[in-house]
């Protein structure tokens, strides 16, 4: 399917691996020129090498930038002060009990996942509604729907990620512009499996029976019972970018295999 972004513009943040990789990748593959961050140099080099090596011919522009400060925001739009496409991927998480989650870890939580994306849609999104055209993205994560009970911190985060998208959502009423946001679930990363090996009931498990403890134990009502793939929510924000996604606006887009028991 041709998703008509062939001369469309990208910026995707924390790019470097898993989701943000994935993402720009299939971007890069439908013609976008897309430019990418990350705060290691040499992991961002790779990335890019990476996109260009499986998008043959793609424009792809590494930006050396922590955009969860100010300051990383403010280097990333002095070099790219306008694009067509925002996907705010940056974000962390980490599972802590609820009264030993400190003052500092709440507004560090917040801080990253929340404001990094709100500072650079503050930028580009007035540009997009003057253009008549635009996208903006927030990953969210399927967690903003309901908040695990050792991760509240990071659920919260999430929540207000939707809350930010919706609100946004409607400001583009009558416009070639959309904000969305996409609820992924657990997706297959070394970063996620590090996770879930700290909750393997026995040691001694291999990967494939802690995935499979993880869906049995902590995501009983996933339908798909089993890790999403990057390239799975990336295709889904490929057309929620595109102009064949232009009837989404304002929604919350679950790609997390059916784990939220609801029929909206």
């Amino acid at each position: 399917m041709d998703l008509q972004l062939n001369t469309k513009t990208a910026i995707v943040t924390a790019a470097t691996a898993g989701i943000g990789l994935a993402i720009a990748r299939t971007l890069a593959q439908e013609g976008v020129a897309v430019t990418i961050t990350g705060r290691d140099h040499k992991k961002l080099a790779a990335a890019v090498a990476t996109i260009e090596a499986e998008a043959k011919g793609a424009s792809v522009t590494g930006v050396l930038a922590d955009v969860s400060t100010v300051e990383g925001v403010a280097a990333l739009t002095a070099q790219q002060p306008e694009t067509d496409i925002l996907i705010n991927n940056l974000g962390f998480y980490e599972a802590t009990p609820f009264a030993e989650i400190t003052d500092e870890a709440w507004l560090r939580m917040f801080d990253v996942n929340v404001m990094s994306g709100v500072r650079l849609s503050r930028h580009y999104f007035p540009q997009m509604l003057t253009k008549n055209w635009g996208r903006v993205i927030f990953i969210s994560s399927e967690v903003g729907a309901f908040t695990p009970p050792d991760m509240v911190h990071y659920g919260m985060s999430k929540s207000a990620q939707l809350a930010v998208a919706r609100g946004m959502a409607e400001l583009t009423k009558g416009t070639g512009v959309t904000v969305n946001s996409v609820l992924p679930s657990a997706t297959r990363s070394e970063g996620i499996m590090e996770y879930l090996r700290q909750t393997a009931p026995q040691p001694g498990m291999t990967d494939a029976q802690i995935e499979a403890n993880f869906f049995a134990t902590y995501r009983p009502s996933s339908l798909l019972a089993r890790m999403i793939d990057a390239t799975e929510i990336a295709s889904m924000v490929a057309l929620l970018a595109s102009p064949l996604g232009a009837a989404s606006n304002g929604a919350a887009v679950r790609v997390e295999g059916g784990t939220y028991r609801s029929i909206l």
